[in-house]
């Protein structure tokens, strides 16, 4: 089991992270569903997919008889883009702010010695956006990690 397909985001409001991610982030979306109360939404991105889901549906398709709680604050995930450059990781900030995202931590040179920062979407969802210089990429724009 070494592959990790689709990661599901459970999203307070559904529509308003739809906008945020596709026309914000420019996110190509598949909307499955009524576009103003979609069922789900897939992510048709390279790599990794991502999936909104409704974050009560979420908890009860967990356990419908007793659903977790949503988490306060820092659910102890999150998300990166890694970019090729510090340009490209200014330009995804500037980017997100425009969309909507707040600012957790700009983009600055962080212990390992890349060059990082934080935003989050209006779910609360942390995203990284970070940039190493001996990072390298696969055909397929993802990670090498060695």
């Amino acid at each position: 089991m070494n592959r990790l397909n689709l990661i599901t985001l459970g999203v307070k409001d559904i529509v308003e992270s739809i906008r945020f991610y596709r026309e914000g982030l420019g996110f190509d979306v598949v909307v499955y569903g009524d576009e103003s109360n979609p069922d789900v939404v897939f992510f048709n991105n390279g790599g990794t997919k991502i999936s909104l889901f409704p974050l009560e549906q979420l908890a009860k398709d967990i356990n419908e008889k007793n659903p977790p709680a949503p988490a306060e604050g820092f659910g102890g995930i999150t998300l990166a883009y890694n970019g090729k450059s510090k340009e490209e990781v200014d330009d995804i900030f500037a980017m997100a702010e425009q969309a909507g995202a707040t600012i957790a931590k700009k983009p600055e040179i962080v212990f390992w010695g890349g060059y990082s920062g934080y935003f989050q979407d209006p779910n609360g969802i942390y995203w990284e956006v970070a940039y190493g210089e001996n990072w390298q990429f696969d055909e397929n724009d993802m990670l090498i990690i060695n």
